[in-house]
């Protein structure tokens, strides 16, 4: 066993060194760099009451438009890494990473079975490194698990069309559960695994028994929507058919905007931010995947692979552009390892060809400026430990008395700090209007805004205003922060 361990390192050194760059750049001081803020609190409330008060979890994250919700799995994936860690956010931080990893690892994998092992290096590299891809690998937070599983249930359902291995089938569903309960627009990866599997002539006997897998995965979003009068089907609906600020429905208006997303898609992943090289970046990828086309069909052949991640891209790219708001990176997540695959499979194409020098300087030059703009060479935000300071801190401030607790930001609520609270068993009392009882006498207001900004008893926060008229008793900083202590005017 041990000689084939060794054996297996000894053919397989560049992978394993890919493998330990891209846990290093993950894991390196990830309680420090680890993003920890109201969304990533909630996350964590929610789990510790799973595992402490046996709490089923029926939904899971709300999402930032349309008032819907996202399915629990995400939940029950980060709860083990939380009970391992002892109720520590850094557990469910590491088991991203981890996955990170091993997404790194499928990437290398898929790349050499379609393309080749040059490909595989291109691509698995440029993705342990890219920086945006880091920042996504090394904290808890429900979009970040999409790459991993948008890329198996691709990869899966390519089992199944290609090799005919039908099982495959209840991967993909499982997969995609899971990109679907991390992100809506996940949806985008629909289209792809149904054209696969229409032209794959399933056996009844195996979409049944994946279609069976799925609703049960999906089955608590279900109930929850059931016991709620169909709320997050009535979210959707309006959604579509109502929010035009939002999505158009028109999908000829897509077009022109297609190219500028795509240059937006490469700078974000492959270029490390470098908005010239994204643009240089670009047309050469189109160029080059137009020449190999162009090539192949002379000769009569097409690459199979290649038109899975072309499909991929295409829906992709079509339901990007009829998004009418501002993208952020996390939006990518189900076509984060398709890009570098793609990417992989051009480079090596082009360095089989007499212009060998030119993908390798292409790859330096990408190597480069990702590596300069990598995360690891910024301060950390210290993000957790802040909040688990200001929180002891304020412990400590009320004295063994009940206190209502609110959060002045411009990015950020009460969740984060709560986390720490309610673990810790403090006597915070969240205000209900409802019952007078809940407002108590001491209220603590974190400002993590500049002091002239803060002006806390004049805030309209719900937490604030909710507390009544009021004055400032005392206050003080800690980690960057100001913490306000207010108290009733009589």
């Amino acid at each position: 066993m041990k000689k084939r361990i060794i054996s297996w390192l000894k053919n397989n050194w560049i992978l394993v060194l890919i493998l330990l760059v891209g846990a290093f750049l993950r894991l390196y001081k990830i309680n420090e760099f680890m993003t920890f803020l109201g969304d990533e609190g909630r996350d964590v409330i929610v789990v510790r009451n799973l595992l402490v008060k046996a709490d089923p979890i029926l939904i899971g994250p709300g999402t930032s438009i349309g008032s819907m919700y996202l399915g629990p799995l995400y939940y029950y994936f980060i709860a083990p890494f939380l009970f391992l860690f002892n109720f520590s956010p850094v557990g469910p931080a590491v088991e991203i990473a981890f996955l990170g990893v091993i997404t790194i690892f499928l990437i290398y994998k898929v790349s050499k079975e379609w393309f080749g092992e040059t490909a595989s290096i291109f691509s698995s590299i440029l993705y342990a490194i890219s920086p945006v891809v880091i920042i996504y690998s090394r904290s808890s937070w429900n979009p970040n698990i999409m790459p991993f599983f948008a890329l198996f249930s691709i990869y899966s359902i390519w089992k199944v069309w290609k090799e005919k291995k039908y099982n495959w089938l209840i991967v993909t569903v499982i997969s995609y559960a899971f990109v679907l309960q991390s992100h809506y627009l996940g949806l985008l990866l629909a289209p792809v695994l149904f054209i696969f599997w229409l032209i794959s002539k399933v056996p009844v006997k195996y979409t049944l028994i994946a279609g069976s897998v799925f609703l049960f995965l999906m089955s608590p979003l279900f109930i929850f929507d059931i016991r709620h009068d169909w709320m997050n089907t009535k979210a959707f609906y309006k959604f579509l058919t109502v929010r035009q600020e939002t999505v158009s429905i028109k999908p000829w208006k897509a077009i022109p905007n297609v190219y500028p997303i795509f240059v937006d898609i490469n700078t974000s992943l492959l270029t490390g931010k470098n908005l010239l090289v994204g643009k240089i970046i670009t047309p050469l990828i189109i160029l080059s995947l137009a020449w190999f086309i162009a090539v192949r069909k002379r000769i009569k052949q097409f690459n199979k692979p290649l038109l899975v991640l072309i499909i991929w891209l295409g829906f992709a790219l079509l339901g990007l552009a009829l998004y009418k708001q501002h993208i952020y990176d996390h939006y990518f997540g189900f076509i984060f390892p398709a890009l570098f695959i793609l990417l992989g499979f051009i480079l090596q194409f082009v360095y089989k060809t007499k212009f060998k020098i030119l993908a390798i300087l292409i790859f330096l030059i990408l190597v480069f400026v990702n590596l300069k703009n990598s995360p690891i060479l910024f301060s950390p935000n210290r993000q957790l430990q802040r909040s688990e300071n200001v929180s002891k801190d304020i412990i400590n401030k009320s004295l063994g008395e009940a206190f209502n607790f609110a959060v002045v930001a411009e990015r950020n609520y009460e969740d984060g700090y709560q986390y720490f609270l309610e673990k810790e068993n403090s006597k915070m009392v969240e205000i209900d209007p409802q019952i007078p009882e809940s407002v108590k006498a001491q209220l603590f207001v974190v400002c993590e805004m500049e002091e002239k900004k803060c002006d806390p008893t004049h805030s309209s926060k719900a937490e604030v205003a909710n507390f009544g008229w009021s004055k400032i008793d005392s206050m003080w900083e800690v980690d960057g922060v100001i913490i306000y202590k207010l108290i009733h005017t009589k």
